[in-house]
């Protein structure tokens, strides 16, 4: 297994610290206290993707009778995970998580739990080789049918935008009408703090993420039938009712149905 460098803050780390978990080092924590400093509403940002997932998912096995998810690009576990999520709903869901970080492989048996009725497999693939996403997903999951393809944070670190496209149409490709594509990520044009914060991470030579304008997350879901209110700010998406009206933040995402 690649040896986890902990002289380079990580991603999956720093938001692993944003959302109060424990699997991070100091150098992450640093980087993350300094990106806090110019834009305290990171930590807003973690914890709204996080719900929206949860959201999401729970529409999903609750008004789309989705049972099989492809979670791409996992991160490390923290609290609702998408297989806690679904098979507390119905036991019988199926999850397959993919991710190529040695840390995340690390923690990969806190990810494979699973009810006795359904399924929890992790693959230690790259974003970047859809194919064998697909190949390896299909030993868990049956792709004949409807799937939900989760892309959570992850589509920001693919520096190049139609190669980003590129990769969520080809693992649709792979999926029958009937699926479902729920992504979200960072937006760009909506708080130049945020911006300046994330430009300033970007140069400590950890892994680039970059925010994009809100027109270009929404193309991630071109040819596909949102799900009303279609591309949002995330707290904006389905909001639990119990809850204060929330604010919008720079992170936008949507759920859509293949056709």
């Amino acid at each position: 297994m690649t040896e986890i460098d902990t002289s380079v803050p990580h991603s999956a780390r720093i938001w692993n610290y944003w959302l109060g978990g424990k699997d991070n080092y100091p150098v992450d924590e640093l980087a993350g206290d300094a990106y806090t400093a110019v834009f305290p509403g990171i930590v807003t940002i973690a914890r709204s993707s996080r719900a929206f997932l949860g959201r999401s998912i729970r529409y999903l096995v609750q008004e789309a009778g989705v049972r099989q998810f492809l979670d791409v690009g996992t991160g490390l576990p923290t609290v609702d995970n998408t297989h806690e999520v679904a098979q507390s709903l119905a036991p019988e869901s199926k999850i397959v998580y993919v991710d190529n970080d040695p840390l995340v492989l690390a923690h990969a048996r806190a990810l494979l739990t699973s009810t006795p009725e359904g399924a929890t497999a992790y693959e230690d693939i790259s974003l970047f080789e859809p194919e064998q996403i697909l190949r390896a997903a299909a030993k868990t999951l049956d792709l004949t049918r409807p799937t939900a393809l989760i892309l959570s944070g992850i589509l920001g670190h693919v520096a190049d935008y139609d190669g980003a496209r590129a990769i969520v149409r080809r693992l649709l490709e792979g999926l029958p009408s009937g699926s479902y594509l729920c992504v979200n990520d960072g937006s760009r044009g909506t708080d130049p703090d945020y911006e300046q914060a994330q430009d300033a991470y970007n140069e400590t030579g950890a892994v680039p993420y970059f925010l994009r304008p809100v027109d270009r997350i929404a193309a991630f879901f071109d040819g596909l039938d949102l799900v009303d209110p279609g591309v949002v700010s995330v707290p904006l998406w389905r909001p639990d009712g119990t809850a204060p009206a929330p604010a919008p933040i720079g992170q936008h995402g949507g759920l859509a149905r293949k056709p």
